[in-house]
C-alpha cells in the first residue's frame, strides 16, 4: 500500500455564491521513499494538497490514507496527533521560537509526545549533528544565517522520525549559496530512506526530486519521473 494515497479528493471553497474547487476529483499516491516535486501557477492547488497531506486540513470529499491511517475524517485532536507522530514541517519562514535555542526549537515536536527533557535534548543535538550543526547547539535563530536556520528547521522536522518530510518553498528565503547547501541536504535525507514531499515554483529546485507533479485547476496536470 501507498505512504500516501488521495482519492477521488475535492476542496470545495463557498465564496459568497460562487462554489471554488481548489482539488477536483484528485488521485495521487506517493510511496514509501520516494522523493517528490509538487509544481504548478498560483491557484493550480498545490498548496491545498500540501495542507491536506499534512493532515493541515481535511477534504470535502474523497478518501486520504496516510501510511494506512485513514485520516479523512479525523477529528482536529486525532489530527494534530497525526502530524505529530508521522508529519514533519519545513516552512519557508523557518517557524523557529525566536527567544529559543536552536537545540530547544530542534527538540519542540518531542514535548508534545511527552519525552522527558534529558531524552529530548540528547534526540536533538544528536539530530543537529546530522545537519552540520551540533556546534550551534546553543546559538538563538539571530545568531544564525539563513541557511543554518533552516538546518535548524530540517532538524526540527525529522526529530519524531516521521513518515513524510514536507517542505513548502524550503529555499523561498534563501541566497543561491544557502538553496544549494539546504538541496543536497534533503537529497542526503531522501538516500537514508526518508520520504520527501516539495512544494516548490523553481525549476532548478524541483530538479532535485525524483519525480515531478504538475497540478492545474485543482487536478494532476503531468508527471516526470527521473531515475
Amino acid at each position: 500500500m501507498a505512504l500516501i494515497d488521495l482519492r477521488d479528493i475535492y476542496k470545495i471553497y463557498q465564496m459568497g455564491s460562487t462554489q471554488i474547487n481548489a482539488l477536483d476529483g484528485l488521485d495521487c499516491k506517493i510511496e514509501k521513499g520516494e522523493y517528490v516535486a509538487l509544481m504548478g501557477p498560483s491557484g493550480s492547488g498545490k498548496s491545498t494538497l500540501m495542507n491536506i497531506i499534512g493532515c493541515l486540513d481535511t477534504p470535502s470529499e474523497g478518501v486520504y490514507s496516510l501510511n494506512d491511517n485513514n485520516v479523512s475524517d479525523m477529528t482536529d485532536d486525532e489530527l494534530a496527533s497525526i502530524r505529530n507522530i508521522e508529519i514533519g514541517f519545513v516552512f519557508q519562514s523557518f517557524n523557529l521560537l525566536p527567544r529559543t535555542s536552536a537545540i530547544e526549537n530542534v527538540s519542540l515536536p518531542l514535548i508534545y509526545a511527552g519525552v522527558p527533557k534529558k531524552e529530548r535534548l540528547e534526540r536533538a543535538q544528536k539530530v543537529l549533528e546530522k545537519v552540520g550543526l551540533g556546534d550551534r547547539a546553543d546559538h538563538k535563530p539571530n545568531e544564525l544565517s539563513g541557511g543554518q536556520r533552516q538546518r535548524v528547521a530540517i532538524a526540527r522536522a525529522l526529530i519524531n522520525n516521521p513518515s513524510i518530510v514536507l517542505a513548502d518553498e524550503p529555499t523561498g528565503n534563501l541566497d543561491s549559496k544557502s538553496s544549494l547547501e539546504i538541496m543536497n541536504l534533503f537529497s542526503k535525507i531522501h538516500q537514508e530512506g526518508n520520504t520527501v514531499v516539495m512544494v516548490t515554483h523553481e525549476e532548478d529546485i524541483a530538479k532535485y526530486a525524483k519525480r515531478t507533479i504538475r497540478m492545474i485547476d485543482g487536478k494532476l496536470a503531468a508527471q516526470l519521473i527521473v531515475n
